[in-house]
């Protein structure tokens, strides 16, 4: 069974006690992305990943700057933002990283306090506290910068009974594909520069109140040409986890590296999405178009069972089904996982996606990453960037 944890020594539960919950984060409101065209965007996701219309704001309802589409399957909700003419400073963002994740929006219960209290504890603000009105009642939002230009948005939504937040209305479109089981954010990893990670994890835990409960190393992570390292934070109650890589030294140039180079600053690398049924979830995701990383040897499936040991006992899935949508497999002292990562979604090698069911599993699929550097690394050389 392959083992995650190289610093933390006992169990989960006291890691998460000892969080500072001075501002407890009730769960990922949304995330915002920058990108060129909102509209076109937004039909690549309901399309391919099965999103559906929400909500809208554009010139139709008065903004005359930008303009937003709203996506929503389940708990995820996906906000896509274009700027309408050249002074935005939106397009600076697409300019210099493509299309991107701009603002990780976080549900609180009071957006004014967890400003106050970020703030107080170093973050730099992007946002003094907002109380956005309309008929169905308000929002307050507040915002602070993380790693590059990256934004937590703090969300109070408990007197707003409208579709979205004030300015947006109800999106009505004929089409709207069926979803393919994406249920919720999982964890949404972030890659910064040479020497960084340390410096953000610090970060996290003295001005959110996050704490460090798994950490890898190069030498856990590493392949024949490439190696990094990452930290695993998370909050207290344990619903919003940020895993945060930097590159190690290796004899040819990571993943981690090459996002770098063309994001040209630290950014969110992937977006973690849970489901119930892995299998049914990636085919109907294959059969939209949505592009995988390539599969591993036969030998990786061979090793299933010694890697799982006494979890395979508990294993539903077929591993023939598994190999033949190259779904990856993993195992922790809590139970086994699941998970499989897309192509990056971006003309830029940046942002992609990871799909994962967890089955008791805690951890982030250890065992797997030398088989998914490997196929990251077959990419990069297509790619001329390894």
């Amino acid at each position: 069974m392959a083992k995650e944890v190289k610093s933390v020594n006992y169990g989960l539960e006291k890691i998460f006690d000892e969080a500072q919950d001075f501002m407890p984060l009730l769960g990922t409101d949304y995330v915002e992305f920058y990108v060129g065209n909102a509209k076109q965007s937004a039909h690549f996701y309901k399309t391919a990943f099965g999103f559906q219309s929400y909500a809208y704001k554009g010139l139709e309802t008065g903004s005359k700057d930008s303009v937003s589409y709203v996506l929503k399957q389940d708990k995820i909700r996906l906000v896509l933002t274009t700027p309408l003419n050249s002074q935005s400073s939106i397009n600076n963002h697409i300019v210099k990283h493509g299309d991107g994740v701009k603002v990780i929006a976080l549900w609180v219960d009071d957006a004014s306090i967890s400003y106050e209290e970020t703030i107080k504890r170093g973050a730099t603000s992007y946002m003094e506290p907002v109380v956005e009105k309309d008929e169905y009642g308000e929002v307050v939002r507040s915002g602070i910068y993380t790693y590059g230009e990256t934004v937590h948005m703090f969300v109070e939504r408990k007197n707003y009974n409208g579709v979205f937040i004030p300015g947006f209305v109800e999106w009505k479109s004929d089409y709207n594909p069926e979803p393919v089981g994406l249920k919720y954010i999982d964890h949404m990893v972030g890659n910064v520069g040479w020497g960084q990670m340390n410096k953000w994890v610090k970060w996290y835990e003295d001005v959110m109140g996050f704490v460090n409960f798994l950490s890898f190393d190069d030498k856990q992570i590493h392949t024949e040409y490439s190696a990094l390292m990452s930290k695993v934070m998370s909050n207290g109650n344990g619903r919003i986890k940020f895993p945060i890589n930097e590159p190690a030294k290796a004899a040819k140039k990571s993943q981690i590296e090459e996002y770098l180079d063309f994001y040209e600053d630290s950014g969110v690398q992937h977006i973690a999405v849970a489901t119930d049924d892995i299998i049914k979830t990636v085919a109907q995701l294959k059969a939209r178009g949505v592009e995988f990383l390539p599969p591993p040897p036969q030998s990786y499936y061979d090793m299933i069972p010694e890697r799982l040991g006494v979890h395979m006992e508990m294993m539903k899935e077929d591993i023939k089904q598994l190999q033949k949508l190259s779904i990856l497999v993993d195992a922790d002292e809590e139970g086994y996982l699941l998970q499989i990562f897309t192509k990056p979604v971006e003309d830029r090698p940046t942002l992609f996606f990871e799909i994962i069911q967890r089955m008791g599993a805690k951890g982030f699929g250890a065992g797997n990453f030398k088989a998914l550097f490997e196929s990251i690394e077959r990419e990069q050389a297509k790619r001329g960037t390894l």
